[in-house]
């Protein structure tokens, strides 16, 4: 494979299959803003090759990929280098749509961390393959920033109110509540992954979703811990206000609804309000749009307080203690 050590991708044409392997271990293969433009730039050339399908994946078992680089994105922030932080996201929503209208299948391969920006990686592909070792967050609000790689497009047309549970707490999703809300479209186990792109390669001429099957050992998804509980997110996360969110879960007053109340009040408030307003609105625009109002959002929630406070406790000081400010007038909007 060609190697780009100092951007952290590797990638080659492995017999009419293009392959693209997240190479930044250390960091969990969280993405800088030049692995964001070499996948991006490896993509743009492909597209004038003959390819059957292309596989991303990681070079690590722990991660497919932790999210973005936020930690640098906080420091460019307290620099005033507004510039930097926007070159990086509009760079990944651009890599975003790209991935979404491929002209041939986009396979990730999810074993392990797959979070934030890892999620604008492999959702928007045709095809999300996951092991027994899949973890599928989209934490944001606990850092007072929001869903963003097109979680806005993508979290709303999940079934029911999935979408809304999982951008406001940040859930974090096993292989069987993948399959079952659709964010994975196949459970291949872990000692079978390295087998994906060669299987691709031998049948070209089959559709990816056959060959898959064939590597598929037997799903999970009825053991969802999610689909236990789906009632209950409907009824709680399809009300049309935080507030009512908030009521219905103390109504309830299960252990589930008791760890979501919970989520809810660690999270950053100014992310919750931004959070439900993009979702609340994300089933009527295309991708194109959601991409477009969440970069507009960036430019302003990157320098707030609680974006600065979040970042820190999470990922700085790592003392998981943030102080949020309790009211948002002035802060980010949709229309910001």
């Amino acid at each position: 494979m060609t190697d780009a050590p100092a951007v952290g991708i590797l990638a080659d044409v492995h017999r009419g299959v293009g392959r693209i392997l997240l190479n930044r271990p250390k960091a969990l293969n969280a993405l800088t803003t030049d692995m964001v433009a070499a996948i991006d730039q490896v993509l743009a050339g492909w597209e004038r090759t003959p390819l059957s399908a292309v596989v991303l994946a990681s070079t690590s078992t722990k991660a497919f990929c932790a999210g973005g680089d936020i930690r640098t994105i906080r420091e460019h922030s307290l620099a005033g280098d507004a510039e930097a932080s926007e070159r990086f996201f509009a760079s990944e929503y651009r890599l975003n749509a790209r991935i979404a209208e491929y002209p041939v299948p986009v396979v990730s391969l999810i074993d392990g961390l797959c979070m934030g920006g890892g999620l604008g990686l492999s959702v928007h592909g045709a095809f999300r393959v996951v092991t027994e070792r899949a973890v599928l967050a989209m934490p944001e609000t606990a850092i007072g920033f929001f869903p963003d790689v097109g979680a806005s497009y993508f979290l709303p047309r999940l079934p029911g109110a999935i979408g809304m549970y999982l951008g406001l707490t940040g859930h974090r999703l096993d292989a069987a509540d993948t399959l079952y809300t659709g964010l994975a479209t196949h459970f291949v186990p872990a000692d079978r992954l390295d087998a994906v792109t060669d299987a691709l390669a031998d049948s070209p001429g089959d559709p990816v979703d056959v060959v898959l099957n064939r590597l598929a050992g037997r799903s999970p998804v009825e053991e969802s811990g999610l689909a236990q509980v789906r009632g209950d997110v409907d009824w709680a996360f399809g009300a049309p206000t935080l507030g009512e969110i908030e009521k219905r879960l103390r109504h309830l007053g299960s252990p589930w609804a008791a760890a979501a109340s919970l989520a809810l009040e660690s999270a950053s408030p100014q992310s919750l309000e931004i959070t439900h307003a993009l979702l609340a609105g994300g089933r009527q625009r295309t991708l194109r749009e959601c991409l477009a109002a969440e970069l507009a959002l960036t430019r302003t929630t990157v320098r707030t307080p609680d974006f600065l406070e979040g970042v820190r406790a999470a990922l700085v000081d790592k003392d998981r203690t943030p102080v949020w400010r309790r009211a948002s007038p002035g802060g980010p909007t949709l229309s910001s």
